[in-house]
């Protein structure tokens, strides 16, 4: 069904089905569930609470498990937090603390998983294009050199790459 078709489907229906029908997407749905529960309740600081609980979770886990260092735990937060529209700058934190949390973990145990340094590589590229795209690059301009440069510090093998995407970006 196309977007035309439907406007004209919702155009037809009375006040009391078009409820009908979101009561109906409301339960079957948990998309439409959380993003209508944000938009009433946008609680952005329990998000971001959450979502950094959770991140730190994967470097310096509660029960003293190994690390798993799972990249994909922060880009799931992230994802869901552009989808909700959540305001930039709290994308972009949580953005940045999934590379100083795993900064800091590699501060002080050795990393030898090759992975580990390019999807950090590859998280910082990404938070910078969105920095960028958003217009607040400069806003954040003290994290991001302190990242790089503690890429430089613990000598990351791509710690050239973090340096170049930086200077890349005029700072």
């Amino acid at each position: 069904m196309s977007k035309r078709d439907l406007k004209k489907y919702l155009s037809e229906l009375n006040k009391e089905q078009l409820e009908e029908q979101l009561i109906a997407l409301y339960d079957k749905f948990k998309e439409v569930k959380v993003y209508y529960d944000f938009v009433f309740n946008p609680n952005e600081r329990n998000l971001v609470k959450d979502a950094k609980l959770k991140i730190s979770n994967e470097y310096f886990p509660i029960r003293g498990k190994k690390p798993k260092m799972r990249r994909s735990t922060a880009q799931k937060f992230i994802k869901h937090f552009i989808t909700l529209e959540v305001d930039p700058f709290i994308i972009v934190d949580v953005m940045l603390y999934n590379i100083e949390i795993a900064q800091t973990l590699s501060s002080e145990k050795q990393i030898n998983q090759e992975a580990f340094y390019k999807s950090m590589l590859n998280s910082f590229e990404q938070a910078l294009s969105f920095m960028i795209e958003k217009g607040i690059l400069d806003e954040f301009r003290s994290r991001v050199v302190a990242i790089k440069e503690e890429s430089m510090k613990q000598n990351w093998n791509n710690k050239y790459e973090f340096n170049a995407i930086v200077e890349r970006f005029d700072y």
